[in-house]
């Protein structure tokens, strides 16, 4: 019998069927597009993603929004039935979800005072909030306790590294995060500017570089320069991707060439899922490792 239910959202950008394997309930995101609503519901149904890309391919320009405190309610509450609830959510940087589940669990401590519920914020999003709970879910697994595996968690979360970059600006500028001029010029010039999460969670461009080829390259570089042990790092390194798996493929083989200890099966790709597509775009290449804390 578990010691503690430990759950996540959908934003984990892990299948559905992995999940589901491991014993992670998942709070599934929306998205809307040409009036109707989508569930991301990680391929539970197949054709889930490539209908979101068909979508994508005919104009549609999707919208999400965050959990609201209504579902968290509805959510927690099922899981506290059972048991103790560790939840961790989508960044706060970037959207307002982490404080509407905090808030439904303060109301469900009222309620269940015998139960505990400890919502935090992951400070990422994608694979790599999912690896992050998929670690925790190791812990649980071995037996560690509530308490354990909250504190690893919250020491561990800046330590998780999410290095990204994207070919379609377009998606960056419709949200803010680069200005329609930089987007035009960026696309022009085939430069793709290189993104991280800072330590509150946000996105942020660090550097500029022309070509995916180089990209790609200056991608691998950065984790060699923060991942522990540099090229001698062992820990867990996954690739995310939105629709461009060829550049998934041709990072990780960089990888498995500059640090000894990886073969190819030891990196992980996965598919980014319908949310995280819908304000990076696709041609969207991900990287997720642990190394020196996140500072800035």
């Amino acid at each position: 019998m578990r010691k503690f239910i430990l759950s996540c959202e959908s934003t984990v950008d892990l299948p559905y069927a992995y999940l589901e394997k491991r014993e992670l309930p998942v709070l599934f995101y929306t998205y809307s597009a040409n009036g109707q609503e989508y569930t991301d519901d990680l391929g539970k149904d197949p054709e889930s993603l490539p209908n979101f890309y068909r979508l994508l391919a005919g104009g549609a320009i999707p919208t999400t929004s965050q959990i609201n405190r209504f579902r968290y309610k509805e959510f927690f509450e099922e899981l506290l039935k059972k048991g103790d609830v560790i939840h961790v959510t989508l960044s706060s940087g970037i959207t307002g979800s982490y404080g509407n589940a905090e808030a439904a669990a303060e109301e469900l401590r009222a309620e269940y005072p015998d139960r505990k519920i400890s919502v935090i914020d992951s400070l990422g999003a994608c694979s790599g909030y999912g690896m992050l709970v998929d670690i925790a879910a190791d812990m649980r697994d071995e037996g560690k306790s509530f308490e354990e595996t909250e504190k690893w968690i919250l020491d561990s979360r800046l330590h998780l590294h999410y290095q990204f970059y994207s070919i379609t600006m377009d998606y960056f500028k419709r949200s803010g995060r680069v200005s329609g001029p930089s987007a035009a010029i960026a696309t022009i010039l085939n430069i793709c500017p290189l993104m991280r999460f800072n330590a509150e969670g946000r996105i942020i461009a660090y550097d500029k570089v022309r070509g995916i080829k180089n990209v790609i390259r200056r991608t691998a570089e950065a984790m060699a320069e923060h991942a522990d042990g540099g090229k001698d790092y062992k820990g867990r390194c996954w690739i995310a991707h939105s629709n461009c798996i060829d550049a998934a493929e041709e990072l990780r083989s960089m990888i498995v060439k500059d640090f000894k200890h990886f073969k190819r099966d030891d990196i992980k790709i996965f598919d980014i899922g319908t949310i995280i597509t819908s304000h990076t775009g696709p041609g969207t290449l991900a990287l997720f490792f642990f190394g020196d804390e996140r500072t800035m």
